[in-house]
């Protein structure tokens, strides 16, 4: 080949000669670049879903535990026959919403300064477990009443001892009465540790003093005969037709000047009337 007819070399790309581009072609992924991307909104919309979801059911949990109160107070007050003005705190334990679909609470708390029942009053705190919605016995209840000296002294009006005023002091209880010998009435004091024992209140003298004078207990029984061995010997006292029959008192111990009295409730006591009535003594 002659050099007349060589060929020339392409021109290099410059700037005065730039390269063009034809409209539409290329690969995808050029085309992607100028092509706004749509953003993925559903993630949020969820987010709000279920926020919102929370707070309803905050809401919900917010407006039973101050309607709920009020419904058990009621209720309570009803069957117990206690004054309409008579104060009550009412708390439930865990969510209510659940327990509230379900029918049932888990554990519900009742607390008072003060309560009357057949004639006993004191200072109540009451927990029940397995509390129907629908009606029902309770699963069960427990708690404590504490009582005052006065209060104490009217649980032993059963006993044979003579009783005229009663001191309770951590953790025993001293009775003190008179006693008449040949006509000539003595003053007594008699120390004792009360419990329970099978439901009845149980009272176990610890010291006694005769016309202000420490004495032995067998010097007692020697000189006063039936009534000495009565003031030196564990006395058992049923109180039974002093309280609903539906409790039971399970322990006493004396807390400063107040007598603390453990008590079960039979969870029968919702539905049975019986059970609100005084017990009986055998």
């Amino acid at each position: 080949m002659s050099d007349d007819n060589r060929t020339l070399p392409y021109p290099a790309a410059d700037s005065e000669h730039p390269t063009l581009v034809i409209p539409g072609e290329g690969n995808g992924a050029d085309a992607e670049v100028g092509r706004p991307r749509r953003r993925r909104r559903w993630p949020w919309v969820l987010l709000i879903v279920v926020v919102v979801l929370a707070l309803l059911a905050v809401a919900a949990e917010l407006v039973a535990r101050a309607v709920l109160p009020g419904i058990v107070r009621s209720i309570v007050i009803e069957q117990l026959d206690l004054p309409a003005d008579q104060e009550l705190e009412v708390t439930a334990d865990g969510i209510l919403i659940p327990q509230l679909l379900g029918g049932s609470l888990d554990r519900l708390h009742l607390t008072t300064d003060s309560v009357t029942l057949e004639g006993i009053t004191g200072a109540a705190d009451v927990t029940a477990t397995g509390v129907p919605l629908r009606g029902g016995d309770l699963g069960g209840a427990s708690g404590t009443i504490r009582i005052d000296e006065s209060q104490f002294t009217a649980l032993l009006d059963g006993t044979d001892l003579p009783i005229e005023t009663v001191t309770l002091e951590t953790p025993n209880a001293t009775v003190a009465g008179s006693v008449t010998v040949l006509g000539i009435a003595i003053p007594v004091s008699l120390t004792v540790t009360p419990g329970i024992a099978e439901g009845d209140l149980e009272l176990t003298p610890v010291g006694l003093t005769i016309g202000g004078l420490e004495v032995d207990a067998d010097q007692v029984g020697a000189s006063l005969g039936n009534l000495g061995e009565r003031l030196t010997e564990t006395q058992r006292i049923c109180i039974a037709d002093q309280l609903p029959a539906g409790i039971l008192l399970t322990g006493l111990a004396v807390d400063g000047s107040e007598a603390v009295i453990d008590v079960d409730v039979d969870g029968r006591i919702a539905t049975d009337e019986s059970l609100l009535e005084k017990g009986v003594c055998p």
